[in-house]
């Protein structure tokens, strides 16, 4: 078990998320960048779909009741344990009574925005419709539908048994590993959505050509961008309509809307485009006042990418797995 000591605000346990729930009006929810927790899981041997803990305001403080075996990945920040460093995207033996702290995220090449502090056995909340991850909106998944509060003890899940990377065992982190640049900024790679074509050349061509800043209205629920006002052909007026995390679209003001992970199941604006799923968690990592690209691809590019990053896990989890026998046999 493991108790929060900070006041960090917006902490959330979450998994990879609440699907087949959007028939009910129940986003996905789920981690913000799903690599990174895909990756603290790999570290510790732990299922895919274990669920850890996401913070996005520093700094973190908490304290570990019994042994356990962590993994830290996500934006890289100050981490100490014991206050002793570790390093990011590593895994670490954390004994009874041992304290980790994540101070401020640090300026590098790529400076992401949410950390993840991964668990081996994960955090053992109740699932609600299949997930143990935090809806704020829906008060659903998590410790009771909530942020986590200094105070609040959490659980850990039972090892799975698994072989568990060694001690201080690092991953080169995607952002380098699987690099999206354009002009100098991060870019994600956008489809071309059902209302694209009602909007003006000029306005098709800024998408694509103008950086996009993430503004401080930003959050799990959407990233509101700054840059050149889109503009329709003609006023538009949609019905409310299924919408996924991704999704970009275009209020009356002319400033996109990018859908995050618990984001509403409808809404009624035109909608652009939709940042591809293989790049949903370069965009959840980046810093509100930071900018973005934007990338159009088509199916098979989006494909592509998705197999691209499949294969990219598959080659960390096999590294793992044989940096894990030769410690075994030594």
């Amino acid at each position: 078990m493991m108790e929060i000591r900070s006041k960090s605000a917006l902490t959330t346990i979450q998994d990879r998320g609440r699907f087949g729930a959007l028939k009910w009006g129940v986003g996905t929810a789920g981690a913000m960048d799903g690599l990174a927790l895909a990756c603290g899981n790999l570290l510790l041997g732990n299922s895919e779909d274990a669920a850890a803990i996401e913070i996005q305001v520093f700094p973190f403080e908490t304290r570990f009741d019994c042994e356990a075996k962590i993994a830290l990945t996500g934006a890289t920040c100050e981490a100490s344990i014991d206050g002793k460093a570790i390093l990011p995207w590593s895994s670490i033996q954390a004994k009874a009574g041992s304290v980790l702290r994540l101070g401020l995220t640090r300026s590098a090449r790529w400076r992401g925005s949410r950390a993840y502090v991964c668990v081996a056995g994960g955090i053992d909340v109740p699932i609600v419709l299949g997930s143990r991850s935090t809806q704020l909106r829906g008060a659903i998944g998590g410790l009771e539908g909530r942020a986590l509060q200094q105070g609040d003890k959490l659980p850990f899940g039972q090892p799975n048994g698994a072989r568990r990377a060694s001690d201080g065992t690092s991953i080169v982190p995607p952002s380098f590993a699987l690099p999206l640049m354009v002009d100098g900024l991060p870019a994600v790679r956008v489809l071309p959505a059902a209302e694209y074509h009602c909007f003006k050349p000029e306005s098709q061509s800024d998408l694509w050509l103008k950086p996009w800043k993430v503004t401080p209205q930003s959050d799990r629920y959407g990233y509101r961008l700054s840059g050149p006002v889109l503009e329709p052909v003609a006023p538009l007026e949609l019905r409310s309509h299924g919408i996924v995390p991704g999704v970009i679209q275009v209020p009356h003001g002319g400033q996109p809307i990018v859908q995050m992970c618990d984001a509403q199941p409808s809404g009624g604006y035109p909608k652009i485009g939709t940042v591809i799923e293989a790049d949903l968690w370069r965009l959840g990592q980046a810093p509100i006042g930071s900018s973005i690209r934007f990338i159009e691809t088509d199916w098979d590019g989006a494909l592509h990418a998705l197999d691209e990053v499949s294969q990219w896990l598959s080659d960390v989890a096999r590294c793992l797995d044989l940096a894990g026998a030769r410690r075994a046999s030594s």
